[in-house]
């Protein structure tokens, strides 16, 4: 029996600001209503430059927190996560294909795919530095090794399409090579976005290493480019427009643009690659005397 004749009224979900582990109103106040076709179906938050700030402080603390724990135990956390999606499979396929141009199948095997490609990155947690390292020869009594680590902060931008696996697919590769995370979300359909979100917050995932906003990124974009906390930007390729990208040059940011692929593309291997967590890497090498 529907909750419309027991004579209840529907406990509709209330969409948030994910920033340093908890679920926050917008500074502002602000708020967008978001309709599915003709009904309405959410007041999303909108986020201010204040909330990115928050958010960047929030990134800044958790990130050697993060990168603090062994490369083995990120990937048990990250492991968590996929158990986390795994036991929300049901909602999550619901809320593809809500806010998705495709039937139940298809949401079923996106949601499939983004549980799997979790699982995927999670293995490379404690693998991928040695693929990124190397001992180079030197000409003298010395050790000279190149070593990946973290950059620090990345400002990432989550595709429109697909829904879940656009964002696992871009998050999970600086979330494993050790970065902290501010996100902004679609904002053409954001609530799969903090959906996702409950699901970082319900694992191990340390409190402000990932954070997610909601809003218009004609508004947040500037902000995140220009923030000098923010060491790289990843997003896709024409998202935004050449004068707002000018921002991360003006503070010598490195910027990571993958290309616009179809749906069907980001099912493909091409969208789950080594070099994808080397793009959020810095190779930093070191010498050491060889001794006696």
């Amino acid at each position: 029996m529907s909750q419309e004749r027991e004579g209840r009224l529907a406990v509709r979900k209330m969409y948030k600001l994910f920033i340093g582990g908890a679920f926050v109103r917008s500074e502002s106040g602000r708020s967008d209503p978001l309709w599915d076709g003709r009904s309405f179906g959410a007041n999303i938050a909108r986020a201010s430059r204040k909330d990115v700030r928050d958010a960047v402080t929030a990134a800044k603390a958790a990130q050697p927190r993060w990168w603090g724990m062994t490369a083995a135990n990120r990937g048990l956390v990250l492991y968590r996560l996929a158990e986390m999606l795994e036991s929300r499979r049901a909602e999550f396929v619901q809320r593809v294909a809500d806010g998705t141009p495709c039937d139940a199948d298809d949401a079923e095997r996106e949601v499939d795919a983004a549980i799997d490609r979790t699982v995927w990155y999670a293995g490379w947690c404690d693998k991928y530095a040695a693929l990124l390292s190397t001992r180079n020869p030197v000409g003298g009594p010395y050790f000279n090794f190149s070593t990946a680590e973290p950059m620090g902060i990345v400002g990432l931008f989550f595709p429109d399409r697909p829904s879940l696996l656009g964002i696992v697919s871009t998050l999970l590769p600086p979330l494993v090579a050790g970065n902290a995370i501010v996100a902004i979300a679609s904002e053409r359909d954001p609530r799969t976005a903090i959906v996702f979100a409950e699901a970082i917050a319900t694992s191990d995932v340390p409190a402000g290493a990932v954070n997610i906003l909601t809003g218009l990124r004609s508004e947040l974009a500037p902000v995140v480019l220009r923030h000098l906390d923010v060491q790289v930007v990843g997003l896709e390729d024409g998202m935004l427009d050449p004068a707002t990208l000018r921002g991360a040059a003006e503070n010598v940011k490195r910027v990571h643009v993958w290309p616009r692929r179809s749906r069907a593309a980001w099912f493909s291997p091409s969208a789950q690659r080594l070099d994808e967590i080397a793009a959020y890497s810095e190779i930093k090498t070191i010498w050491h005397p060889a001794g006696i």
